[in-house]
């Protein structure tokens, strides 16, 4: 079959991770976190939300139970060397137009931005006007060092 020379094919692009505004959410959590404001954080669930790890199951209804945990969190990573980190998508899936799952590296940085560890969690997301919260948390631990 003939070829039009003035046909130029057209590759569909992929969509972009951030089309969703998963990224920007998660970064704004990231800053939240290593300010050490857990009330922003708290801003950022949505009550009832539920928590899963190995050994633990907790249902969180209260933002200030959020806003304690995590206002604490920089606390303890700053006693042992991390100040900050990042949100590093590993995976994300749309289940409907309103919620998504995003599996999330948080790598621990020194203060040289050197990785020192990391540890994953895979979150629930429901949207709520133009804002993402998190509805579940699956803590999967810290990554094991090499």
């Amino acid at each position: 079959m003939a070829r039009d020379q003035n046909v130029q094919e057209v590759q569909p692009e992929a969509p972009s991770i951030d089309d969703l505004g998963v990224q920007e959410f998660l970064n704004g959590f990231a800053e939240a976190l290593t300010e050490g404001d857990g009330d922003a954080i708290a801003e950022m669930w949505e009550m009832p939300a539920f928590v899963l790890g190995q050994d633990m199951a907790c249902v969180v209804s209260d933002p200030e139970e959020v806003a304690e945990f995590f206002g604490g969190a920089r606390k303890q990573y700053r006693e042992i060397g991390i100040t900050n980190t990042r949100a590093e998508i590993v995976r994300l899936d749309e289940i409907t137009d309103q919620m998504s799952m995003v599996r999330v590296r948080w790598p621990y940085l020194d203060p040289d931005g050197q990785e020192m560890g990391a540890e994953t969690s895979t979150y629930t997301l429901v949207r709520r006007g133009d804002h993402w919260k998190v509805r579940i948390a699956v803590l999967h631990g810290k990554e094991a060092v090499n």
